[in-house]
């Protein structure tokens, strides 16, 4: 599977292949993008592209060290693996002494977030200083092949009290090694972790493309393709993975959030849905809180009259229309602002059901301001 086989994003992809083909391969990048866009796909395959035995800036995917570095295109099972033979209830000192590492070729590491137990997995996984430790040390060994490279994916999960043993690789970056950040924005990391790498930016695929993709990697029918495809936002990864049930139901969920907070009803009725939300779905926090911002941003469309706006959730277009009407921008900003502190405190372990309930609280306190402004 060459680099021509990665859809999207291509002057990312033609740039990393002339730092192979000239030799000037970054110390350390940051990969930026929305969750599934293919960051970790592209730094894997540039990876292989660095240690191929046969090519320069590409991979062919035959050679002995392509095969083993292409394993860690199913990461899920590496990380079973490794929390299966760290035991099922680690206490925190096995768990820094035995790091979760996925490495399938002596000079490619991937790190991920721990989620510390295979079964009841911790909440929210983190990179933990076992693994930056890890990383420290290993950095400066001479390659068995080309090139050493780390792939650190949801770099954002780095405590920022941790991240200083990070910093030091990067200040003393070693010759024969490139490390690649994988996270949402840069705003998520330190600045001077941030300012010591090359930064790009993934951009979500158009419906087109990512509908060829599901086409050629799944079995969904071309109405079911078509749906992820618009689910997704452009997201490969988010596309293949999505139980479309359940996605629909946690968007009409979502949406009844916020039709209950613009309508002012009762707080039971309010509480009573954001309940619901939070506890009757298995996805993330993180997902859920996605899901309202892609809401909010089609609200914004309609509310702006882009009427014929491709909206993010096509299915729930006449309910979004009638939301629309009786909302303003100002509440949208208030809702944009009061999602934005409840992501920023999910990430310190706020309780989610109780930040969430705030935010709904803060709505409705909006739209009853609103309405009365109307009566006047």
């Amino acid at each position: 599977m060459p680099f021509s086989e990665y859809l999207g994003n291509e002057r990312i992809v033609t740039t990393l292949r002339g730092a192979l083909r000239n030799n000037r391969v970054p110390h350390a990048m940051l990969f930026c993008g929305p969750r599934g866009v293919g960051k970790f796909t592209l730094a894997r395959m540039f990876a292989q592209a660095a240690n191929c035995e046969r090519l320069q800036d590409d991979f062919c995917g035959e050679c002995e060290t392509c095969r083993k570095i292409g394993r860690l295109a199913d990461p899920s099972r590496l990380i079973e693996q490794g929390l299966t033979q760290r035991g099922d209830s680690p206490d925190a000192a096995t768990v820094e002494r035995l790091p979760l590492i996925l490495q399938t070729h002596p000079d490619v590491w991937a790190i991920v977030p721990d989620p510390v137990r295979l079964r009841n997995p911790v909440v929210r996984p983190v990179i933990r200083m076992g693994q930056l430790r890890a990383v420290q040390r290993a950095a400066y060994f001479k390659p068995f092949g080309k090139r050493r490279l780390f792939i650190l994916d949801r770099a954002e999960t780095m405590r920022w009290d941790l991240a200083s043993v990070f910093l030091k690789i990067l200040e003393e970056p070693p010759e024969s090694a490139t490390l690649i950040l994988l996270a949402p924005s840069p705003y998520q990391l330190l600045p001077t972790i941030v300012s010591r790498c090359l930064q790009f930016f993934f951009a979500p695929l158009e419906t087109e493309p990512l509908e060829k993709i599901l086409a050629d990697r799944t079995d969904m029918k071309p109405a079911d393709r078509r749906l992820a495809a618009q689910l997704a936002e452009g997201c490969p990864g988010v596309a293949m993975g999505l139980d479309l049930q359940a996605t629909a139901q946690l968007r009409r969920d979502a949406l009844n959030v916020l039709l209950q907070a613009v309508e002012a009803r009762s707080y039971a009725g309010l509480f009573r849905e954001t309940s619901a939300l939070v506890k009757g779905h298995q996805e993330s926090f993180e997902v859920q809180l996605e899901v309202f911002y892609s809401l909010l941003t089609d609200l914004l469309e309609l509310s702006c009259g882009s009427g014929n706006a491709a909206l993010r959730n096509p299915a729930l277009r006449k309910e979004l229309e009638a939301v629309s009407k009786k909302v303003d921008f100002s509440w949208l900003r208030r809702a944009v602002q009061g999602f934005d502190e409840l992501y920023a405190r999910a990430r310190r372990n706020v309780n989610r059901q109780l930040g969430l309930d705030a935010v709904a609280v803060s709505l409705r306190a909006g739209a009853a301001d609103l309405a009365g402004i109307a009566r006047d």
